[in-house]
């Protein structure tokens, strides 16, 4: 039984160090970055190296959004739309918005499933508001939560379509923040049926995803003291009842700057607040050895959660993929838009 964490590593290949690490720590899943990333085949021998190294059929995450944030970038891959465009095609018209977002994330998955990457950390449900800061900006599909459940949806649809899981993000609602929880702990300080109404109101129209990422960021009007991550009352009534999330719950990267306290400590206390994975990205060995002491092994509801969510992946669905290319481009240009 595999350990409650999901790791990084250093570079395109796993050294001797990092293959001795992660047979002893056993983790559910592994994370890939750009410094892992060179070339098509060589992704997919490395992700099929993490797989003989664990025996399994161990789960491969990325962050592959579109626009700014994607691992996978040209000339060896597809350069995809940043979320925020199709958030202007739904304002021209909606429906050519939900097939261009359908189309985009089966491309998106296909080019992941190739190389063995299974799992996507998209679509990004969070909804920014005038004066926030632009960590997430035209990473979110729109300024309203109606237009962006619709697209998130549909994002999860057509990875989904290619065998590749969406993992929803970041949990509550992150676009409100006026800081960057990479770089400081930003303090949310709108009343809770303001949140409810937006920020939230993504999350919980898509309360059936198969799994979520926590955003490590205070609400103050929920839990004055403790981002979202490290919060039972964020967790448990907000997100697990309020949204009605039960789907698996992995925090956002352990090592970002907006959590304090040794790595230890953190693994311990977002696994209290009710995370049910771990995730840490940078590869630093001494910080993951801290995480490995605090995670348990998956068990209980934690893993009926994980293993729900693998059943769903699936041989990909035939795709032409060139053909893919030229509708996306003609959806936006029906709407008098380039892609």
């Amino acid at each position: 039984m595999a350990s409650a964490a999901l790791y990084g590593f250093e570079g395109e290949r796993l050294t001797r160090d990092e293959k001795a690490f992660f047979r002893d720590a056993d983790p559910w899943g592994f994370i890939l970055f750009a410094r892992n990333v060179d070339r098509p085949g060589q992704v997919l021998r490395l992700t099929e190296s993490l797989r003989d190294l664990m025996g399994r059929n161990v789960p491969v995450f990325i962050d592959q959004e579109g626009g700014r944030v994607q691992r996978f970038r040209p000339p060896a891959w597809r350069a995809a739309p940043a979320a925020a465009r199709f958030g202007d095609l739904w304002d021209r018209d909606p429906d050519l918005a939900l097939e261009a977002v359908r189309v985009n994330h089966c491309l998106l998955g296909a080019e992941l499933i190739a190389s063995g990457v299974d799992v996507d950390f998209a679509p990004c449900l969070d909804l920014p508001v005038p004066g926030a800061h632009d960590v997430i900006g035209d990473r979110a599909f729109h300024t309203k939560a109606e237009p962006a459940a619709a697209m998130g949806r549909a994002a999860l649809e057509g990875l989904l379509d290619q065998g590749v899981l969406g993992v929803i993000k970041h949990v509550p609602g992150h676009g409100r923040a006026g800081s960057d929880s990479h770089l400081e702990l930003p303090v949310v300080d709108a009343d809770e049926d303001t949140l409810a109404q937006t920020d939230f109101a993504p999350f919980k129209a898509l309360s059936d995803a198969s799994m979520a990422m926590t955003a490590h960021v205070v609400y103050s009007a929920i839990d004055g003291d403790d981002p979202a991550t490290l919060s039972s009352e964020v967790i448990g009534r907000i997100i697990r009842g309020h949204m009605g999330f039960d789907g698996l719950l992995m925090t956002d990267d352990l090592s970002m700057k907006a959590l304090s306290g040794s790595f230890q400590q953190r693994a311990e206390r977002a696994l209290a607040a009710g995370c049910d994975l771990l995730m840490h990205c940078n590869g630093v060995r001494a910080e993951m050895v801290e995480i490995a002491h605090a995670s348990p092994r998956l068990d209980g509801r934690a893993l009926e959660r994980a293993e729900t969510a693998l059943a769903l992946r699936h041989t990909p669905q035939d795709l032409d993929f060139d053909a893919g290319c030229a509708r996306l481009s003609a959806l936006f240009q029906e709407a008098g838009l380039e892609l």
